[in-house]
C-alpha cells in the first residue's frame, strides 16, 4: 500500500464536492503543485439537468458518459450510460495524472463510474502509487470500490458540508503541502 496521503472529499447530492474541487485546485497550482485527472460536471438543457460528462483537467477534453437521450445498453439512475466515453476521456486522465502531475484527482467515483471495470481498476492503481489522491464521492455510496476505499489505512475521509464548505479546501491544500514537504 502506498503511503503519500490520500483524501476522500464525501458529501451529499448537490453540496458542491466538484466546485469545492476546483477551489482546491486553484489553490495547489498557486503553490506550483501539478494537479491532474478526472472531473465530472453535470449537463443542463432548458434549466433541467439532462446528463453528466467527464473532463480530463490537463486537456480540457470532455465527453458526454451519461444522458438522458443518448443511446446505449446501460441505465443507470434513469441515465443512459456510454461507458467508452468515461474510459476515453477519464480514465485516460487518471492514467495521465497518475504519470505527469504532483496530484491525482478523481470527481467522482459514482455509482455510474463504478460500473467500469477499468475505471474501478485505475483508481485503485493510482490509490496504490506513492502520491497524493483526491477522490469525491457521496457520502452514503455503497459501491465496492468505495467499500475498498474506506477500509485503507492511507485514506483520509473528509465530509463536505454547508458549515465546512469555505474552509475545507485550506485544510486540504496544507494537507498536501506538508506532504509533499516529507
Amino acid at each position: 500500500m502506498a503511503r503519500s496521503l490520500k483524501i476522500g472529499i464525501s458529501g451529499s447530492l448537490g453540496i458542491g464536492k466538484s466546485d469545492t474541487l476546483k477551489r482546491i485546485i486553484d489553490m495547489l497550482s498557486e503553490e506550483g503543485i501539478s494537479v491532474g485527472g478526472m472531473l465530472t460536471e453535470p449537463i443542463f438543457e432548458d434549466n433541467r439537468q439532462v446528463g453528466f460528462q467527464v473532463m480530463d483537467w490537463c486537456t480540457k477534453e470532455k465527453a458526454v458518459f451519461a444522458h438522458l437521450f443518448i443511446d446505449t445498453s446501460l441505465t443507470v439512475d434513469g441515465y443512459n450510460v456510454d461507458l467508452d466515453s468515461l474510459e476515453q476521456v477519464g480514465v485516460k486522465a487518471i492514467e495521465r495524472a497518475c504519470k505527469d502531475d504532483d496530484v491525482v484527482l478523481v470527481d467522482e467515483a459514482g455509482k455510474m463510474m463504478v460500473k467500469s471495470d477499468k475505471f474501478n481498476e485505475t483508481v485503485k492503481d493510482a490509490l496504490d502509487m506513492d502520491k497524493p489522491v483526491i477522490l469525491t464521492f457521496h457520502k452514503k455510496s455503497r459501491n465496492p470500490l468505495l467499500q475498498d476505499v474506506r477500509r485503507r489505512d492511507d485514506i483520509r475521509i473528509l465530509e463536505l458540508t454547508e458549515v465546512n464548505k469555505e474552509l475545507l479546501p485550506y485544510k486540504v491544500v496544507e494537507l498536501i503541502k506538508e506532504e509533499m514537504k516529507s
